[in-house]
């Protein structure tokens, strides 16, 4: 008797357990069905993976003519995994929300998830070189997280060495900002001086799939993927959107221009003097919320990616009535869609490369 109820209790144990899986996503796990589904998109793989941080940005893409949705979507901790076509091309969009933190989550769900190939992330920036204007589509070299910071006590000077500086974990090679450089008024005076002193960049710690467990490497630029690099080269002869009504049109007929950096952080830049001081510092064009998160979870899983930046504002650096983004975005976000799909048709057309 005491072995059969032994048995009985143990089958219940089963059955409860295996009520619970199927029924709850405790603690994000990710239920059977939703596994099954998963391991079926996966059958139809490799993808190239899109990610895009908002709506207004992805929509343009779900109502391209190019763009042929299979219906098909996998819903997972917060996130709508949509599988379609980009001419030949298997692709799978996500939306990752606003900010550096939400791009990296999407980026690594995407990656550890599906079958991915390659990664395209595309969306509107603000433009920190004043040689470009508002519509022109970037397509960075390399790309950085500038708002890793170890930020100097007042009274130490930059040739004063950091907290943790000799274990490695903080350096002074990538540079800094002097806040007292900013003051207004007071920068002829040789005394003038802030209690906010001084901000030095740092690189981010990275942990790459083919690298040991728990060993740290650091980056700050994130280099493109050569060959996606190389191909983009080719879109610099594209016609893109000029007005966004009959009244309202751009100075400068917008292009596409391959540029040496963008940078990204947990801002939204519309102040003259950041802008002024990260593009001298960094050589820097596009600057957004999410870019580098996406770059630094590929570079460290080692999947190849290219960003595709198009240009809604000036960061600060226009007129003090207006913020442009509000007029031009839809434009934006039209040129930075337009230029992905022409992307992804030269991507398809381009030899096949044995060692990407």
């Amino acid at each position: 008797m005491a072995a059969a109820m032994k048995v009985i209790c143990m089958m219940f144990l089963v059955a409860l357990i295996t009520l619970i899986f199927h029924t709850h996503h405790a603690h994000g796990a990710i239920s059977a069905d939703t596994q099954k589904l998963i391991d079926e998109a996966n059958m139809n793989g490799p993808y190239l993976g899109l990610l895009i941080p908002n709506l207004f940005e992805m929509n343009p893409l779900l109502q391209h003519p190019n763009y042929t949705s299979t219906n098909f979507t996998i819903d997972i901790a917060g996130r709508r995994f949509r599988f379609g076509k980009i001419v030949e091309k298997n692709v799978i969009l996500v939306m990752t929300g606003l900010s550096m933190i939400n791009a990296g989550i999407t980026s690594q769900l995407l990656l550890t998830l599906f079958k991915i190939e390659g990664v395209v992330h595309y969306g509107i920036a603000g433009n920190a070189n004043p040689s470009l204007h508002i519509g022109f589509v970037t397509i960075p070299q390399y790309w950085s997280h500038s708002a890793l910071w170890s930020w100097q006590r007042y009274g130490y000077r930059p040739s004063d060495e950091l907290p943790l500086e000799t274990n490695g974990d903080y350096t002074r090679t990538i540079g800094y900002i002097k806040f007292a450089d900013y003051a207004e008024n007071v920068t002829a005076c040789n005394s003038h001086d802030n209690l906010l002193n001084n901000v030095w960049f740092q690189p981010e710690e990275v942990f790459p799939v083919d690298g040991t467990s728990e060993q740290r490497q650091h980056a700050f630029w994130i280099p493109a993927d050569p060959l996606y690099f190389n191909i983009s080269k080719s879109l610099e002869d594209m016609e893109l959107e000029n007005c966004v009504n009959a009244t309202t049109c751009l100075d400068e007929t917008p292009r596409v221009v391959q540029v040496h950096g963008g940078t990204s952080a947990g801002i939204y830049v519309d102040n003259a003097a950041y802008r002024s001081f990260i593009y001298n510092k960094f050589n820097v064009s596009p600057v957004d919320m999410e870019s580098a998160a996406v770059a630094l979870i590929c570079m460290q899983q080692r999947v190849p990616f290219i960003i595709i930046r198009a240009l809604s504002d000036l960061a600060g650096g226009g007129s003090a009535e207006s913020n442009e983004i509000d007029t031009f975005i839809s434009l934006a976000s039209n040129n930075s869609v337009n230029v992905v799909v022409e992307f992804i048709k030269r991507l398809v057309a381009a030899p096949l490369v044995s060692d990407h």
